[in-house]
């Protein structure tokens, strides 16, 4: 079934090409298409372009497709072009010339974008929970190493004290201002373009603000041509916020990985998150920090794939952003994967506090020292000057009794301070039931 079908013979293999993959990545879509085509309904019947009987009979009906579509999936069946093209069929099926009264007032342009922004609406609010759940368990294990020095480098040399405190802690912070770039993401995602029919709008008097209203938007795109743009441009914007997490990660996963080598000896993983050698049987491999820091490199390049496919397209729809889909779907799954398996190594995790007893790291404390005399009362650069004589010399002894007192440093991670950063960023992903939004929607007219 083509929507847009005159009794024109299309090519077999044209038509197989042109649908492509939407068969297998528009069943996910189906039950945000459903409500998507619910809220349409009612306001189709509010602005009396449906009888208030014949709204109510299309509800019921999209309320069974509804709960099919989440309980056993909506396949498409043989020849239909898209899910928006299966769940009209379906209704016509059953209501007969009912069902085709349902596209009134829109476009499949701007019913696959309104799918597409409840369907990242909801990924986002879901991936955003997951980084929380990381950040949190990076909080606890910030907390309880604060105190516990490991070697801080800069240009990859021994540089000056840390503790893994600090070290947990960082990609906390780290994570929660991915989440503060994501959240500006989702704000952008929850915006109605239902109304927008092809990009530039419906000579029938409908009412967008209650479709806004009805789906749980925060607002619509208000200019009709506007709402087509962001197509493209909504999905390299959840690109770029993926991205920004898994920069993160992977950075995370690369220090692990390099701080396992016996050259570090700074953490150790338990047997069971390592693997072995077909040879060498001492071998405990961090195959899982390598496999995350993979994962994440490729998750990076997402961006880079969505712009590869809409730069310097002109305004309004294109085929093109159907394959848009295959690019942005998969990811979402990919990174979640990816978040929860970090979490539990992250939690495994074991420090090693007898690092500092190591001579070669003795040279981090001279800062420490420099800043001992400048509290004497000594000025800084004769301070620095007297300490790298005693170095020249072979005089210097390390003082590795050493006190932080400021926010952010060893001993005082800030934790707490993280947290309600983390707490704050957190209110901007609007909490949105897909359950309850159904709900509301199959019983609008009984509520009236």
């Amino acid at each position: 079934m083509k929507l847009w079908d005159k009794n024109i013979r299309t090519e077999k293999d044209m038509l197989k090409f042109t649908t492509g993959k939407d068969p297998i990545f528009d069943r996910q879509l189906a039950p945000y298409d459903i409500l998507g085509s619910m809220a349409h309904v009612i306001m189709l019947s509010d602005i009396g372009l449906l009888k208030k009987t014949e709204a109510q009979t299309l509800i019921a009906e999209l309320n069974t497709l509804y709960t099919g579509a989440v309980e056993k999936g909506l396949k498409l069946d043989e020849g239909v072009e898209d899910i928006h093209s299966q769940v009209e069929m379906m209704l016509t099926e059953k209501l007969g010339d009912l069902g085709k009264k349902i596209h009134t007032g829109r476009s499949r342009n701007d019913q696959v974008l309104v799918d597409l922004k409840l369907y990242m609406r909801e990924e986002l609010s879901r991936l955003a929970g997951m980084v929380e759940d990381l950040v949190t368990i990076l909080l606890e294990r910030s907390e309880a190493y604060k105190d516990v020095l490991m070697p801080g480098y800069t240009h990859f040399q021994v540089a000056m004290p840390s503790s893994f405190g600090l070290w947990f802690g960082a990609y906390a912070e780290a994570l929660t201002d991915d989440l503060t770039f994501l959240s500006g993401v989702y704000r952008t995602i929850n915006q109605n373009p239902l109304g927008s029919a092809a990009g530039y709008g419906s000579s029938f008097p409908i009412n967008r603000e209650l479709t806004t209203r009805l789906l749980g938007f925060d607002q619509m795109h208000v200019n009709v041509i506007n709402a087509q743009l962001n197509r493209g441009k909504a999905e390299w914007m959840v690109a770029s916020g993926m991205a920004s997490v898994a920069s993160t990660i992977a950075r995370l996963a690369m220090d692990s990985v390099l701080y396992m080598n016996q050259n570090f000896g700074f953490i150790t993983l338990p047997d069971a998150l390592t693997t072995g050698s077909s040879i060498m049987p001492h071998k405990k491999n961090p195959d899982v920090l390598e496999l995350v820091r993979a994962r994440c490199n490729r998750l990076i390049q997402l961006p880079s794939s969505i712009s590869a496919v809409t730069t310097n397209l002109p305004s309004g729809y294109h085929r093109d952003f159907q394959i848009l889909k295959e690019i942005i779907f998969p990811a979402f799954d990919e990174i979640g994967e990816i978040l929860s398996m970090v979490g539990h190594v992250m939690q495994s995790i074991s420090v090693n506090r007898e690092i500092m007893d190591d001579p070669k790291y003795h040279y981090l404390f001279t800062v420490e020292e420099v800043n001992r005399k400048v509290m004497e009362g000594m000025p800084f650069r004769d301070a620095y000057k007297e300490v790298g004589k005693e170095i020249e010399k072979g005089s210097y002894r390390a003082d590795m009794n050493i006190k932080h007192t400021h926010t952010g440093s060893i001993g005082n991670p800030g934790t707490e301070v993280i947290q309600a950063k983390l707490d704050d960023v957190m209110t901007g992903f609007k909490a949105i039931n897909i359950e309850q939004l159904a709900g509301k929607l199959a019983t609008f007219f009984e509520a009236q």
